[in-house]
């Protein structure tokens, strides 16, 4: 049901990146279904919500999601807000203690952060466009904003859509390698002629690289391949009409 980093293992936090396993969801929400916006029943997805937060020891009103926009924004959280006022936003940074931070997924990178030294965590929801346009450095200079040190920050990158799954076509890597040349180690070519396979993962540790961060972990798992996850692309391709979302967290230990 849980995955952790053992980057992130030495320091006061409670964190998770946790599967599709362990809920109360049923059919294509089955079963650990986070995401209010996904069709699922409102009142099962609280009940899953309810069993993260047993699971990291912290009150489930204390566990928070933002509204993800595939943007840059990150919010600095000093109490938890209602579900009904979250703020669109693709991260999060606290120095409060017991506030968990939520990130969404079903595809898309979760990479959580700490600066154990001040005390104070970060969360970002990387997907291809957040990554490219700086949703992590937006992510570790509010963190910054609030005391933390980027060259004290630890990460760990959670389970994603791995390079072997993930098909693009021709006009993918434009962006990317207008922003930096070196960007073509991320794009390997695919089966089919002018199409890449892309290495999200990769392309988001080295943005976390680049921001000089003290250390980087990563869950070296394929959203779409490993059915313990759920799969944007997985389900879009069967034909399925919604998707259910995983919950990554992580919380300043009180």
């Amino acid at each position: 049901m849980k995955l952790t980093s053992a980057n992130l293992a030495a320091a006061p936090v409670r964190h998770g990146f946790f599967t599709r396993e362990g809920g109360v969801s049923e059919g294509i929400f089955a079963s650990l279904n986070c995401g209010y916006g996904s069709g699922d029943e409102p009142t099962k997805v609280a009940e899953n919500r309810g069993r993260v937060a047993a699971a990291l020891d912290v009150a489930p009103a204390a566990l928070i999601t933002a509204y993800q926009v595939h943007g840059t924004d990150t919010s600095v959280v000093t109490d938890p807000w209602a579900r009904e006022a979250a703020p669109k936003a693709d991260a999060m940074a606290t120095r409060t203690p017991g506030v968990a931070l939520g990130i969404l997924t079903a595809d898309c990178a979760a990479v959580l952060l700490t600066d154990p030294d001040a005390r104070v965590i970060g969360a970002a929801h990387a997907g291809w466009r957040g990554a490219l346009n700086g949703v992590l450095e937006s992510a570790i200079a509010a963190m910054e904003r609030l005391g933390a040190r980027r060259a004290r920050i630890h990460a760990a990158i959670g389970p994603c859509i791995g390079e072997a799954s993930y098909e693009v076509g021709p006009e993918f890597p434009a962006p990317f390698l207008a922003r930096d040349p070196a960007n073509a180690a991320f794009f390997a070519p695919a089966a089919r002629a002018g199409h890449f396979r892309f290495d999200l993962a990769g392309y988001v540790a080295r943005a976390l690289e680049q921001a000089a961060i003290a250390s980087i972990g990563r869950i070296d798992a394929d959203t779409y391949a490993d059915p313990r996850f759920f799969s944007y692309r997985r389900t879009t391709l069967a034909g399925e009409k919604n998707y259910g979302r995983a919950l990554s967290v992580i919380a300043l230990v009180e």
